[in-house]
């Protein structure tokens, strides 16, 4: 029997990503346009003697929610979004919308307001996840929009995504496998540091990555992956960086972004499109100025931006900075209602410096 893109998508996802067990409790959230693959996540998570719940958005639900929600409605989480936090034992959310600009032009004030109050439910499940209660992966199902993002054909997109999820291959598990052995090397070589310096185009920033533990990012969190990543010292940001890699934040385009740090806290924010929406955003709690995460992209599958973070912060060759929420399962302490990956090209003369040894340039490892 022929297995379709999204039966194979969601076993791997469940089997690989989650290793979800029969008697476990998971959420799956999307879109309805990626029905397809919520309904293939739902049959196969009910096969293998799971419960699965489903939370299907319309449309441009998000678009409507910022027009017309007040603020008491901004800052409103129902208990029963607080209760699956604290008790789902996995989540699947699938990246998937049918307008991938629907919140172009909404009010950010409100944006910023409303994630500040959802706060609450993402520190609680990352507090679980780092005591190995809750597990969640983040997956793609393509759409003519996204397509259109990525300066792609429909079919062309489609293949785009099922080559970067290495979906080709008749065994993506045994694939993943060896992406995760590779990057364990990596994360050998950077455990036990403590000063990171990256170098190159208008950037010279210093971290201070002591006490903090490298991720191994081989597909357990998200579907494509490929990036070794720590939390920083919440403090220790010194000086400025430059991302050259478009990006797209709730729905907003965002180029050349130029960050200058001062004891770990963005003083200046620049950018050549949407300076604007940067700094709203960056205002939007205080801890949305601080670093959450630093990261090397490392899927060689993935070699040109799709103004989809979930693809463009795994480019091969490419580093990217979180400013706002960190990883506690990393150590991080930082904690906001953002979370934007900002991304590097490193493949152009950039270099990173570990306790004054080089160890990467020009997008590859020394090792």
């Amino acid at each position: 029997m022929m297995i379709t893109y999204e039966e194979k998508l969601a076993k791997l996802l469940c089997d690989y990503s989650l290793k979800v067990k029969k008697g476990d409790v998971v959420e799956i959230r999307g879109e309805s346009c990626a029905e397809p693959l919520i309904r293939a996540c739902y049959v196969y998570l009910l096969k293998i003697g799971a419960y699965p719940i489903v939370k299907m958005s319309f449309p441009e639900q998000m678009y409507y929610f910022y027009k017309y929600a007040e603020k008491e409605q901004l800052d409103f989480i129902p208990e029963v979004s607080k209760t699956a936090a604290e008790t789902i034992d996995a989540l699947i959310v699938i990246d998937s919308e049918t307008n991938t600009r629907q919140l172009t032009n909404v009010d950010s004030k409100k944006v910023a307001i409303n994630r500040k109050a959802t706060r609450i439910l993402k520190d609680i499940m990352f507090e679980r996840e780092a005591k190995g209660e809750f597990k969640w992966v983040l997956a793609p199902y393509p759409t003519p929009s996204m397509a259109q993002d990525a300066e792609m054909s429909f079919e062309e997109y489609k293949e785009f995504v099922f080559n970067a999820c290495k979906l080709n291959y008749d065994d993506p598990v045994k694939e993943w496998q060896k992406v995760s052995e590779f990057q364990d090397k990596i994360v050998d070589l950077l455990t036990g540091k403590k000063e990171l310096v990256i170098k190159g185009f208008k950037t010279e920033l210093k971290l201070n990555v002591d006490g903090r533990k490298w991720i191994n990012c081989n597909g357990n969190h998200n579907m494509p992956d490929g990036e070794v990543f720590t939390s920083p010292v919440e403090d220790s940001a010194d000086g400025v960086i430059f991302f050259d890699v478009p990006t797209a934040f709730m729905g907003v385009e965002v180029q050349d972004i130029e960050l200058h740090f001062e004891k770990g806290k963005v003083v200046k924010a620049t950018a050549k499109k949407g300076e604007e929406f940067l700094n709203r955003m960056l205002e939007s709690d205080e801890g949305a100025k601080y670093v959450g995460e630093i990261a090397f992209g490392l899927n060689d599958d993935i070699v040109k931006p799709s103004k989809n973070i979930l693809f463009d912060e795994k480019i091969g060759k490419t580093m990217h900075l979180a400013v706002g929420s960190s990883y506690p399962e990393a150590g991080g302490k930082n904690k906001s209602g953002l979370h934007w990956d900002l991304i590097k090209r490193m493949n152009n003369g950039g270099e990173v410096y570990v306790d004054g040894e080089l160890v990467y340039k020009d997008g590859k490892f020394l090792i």
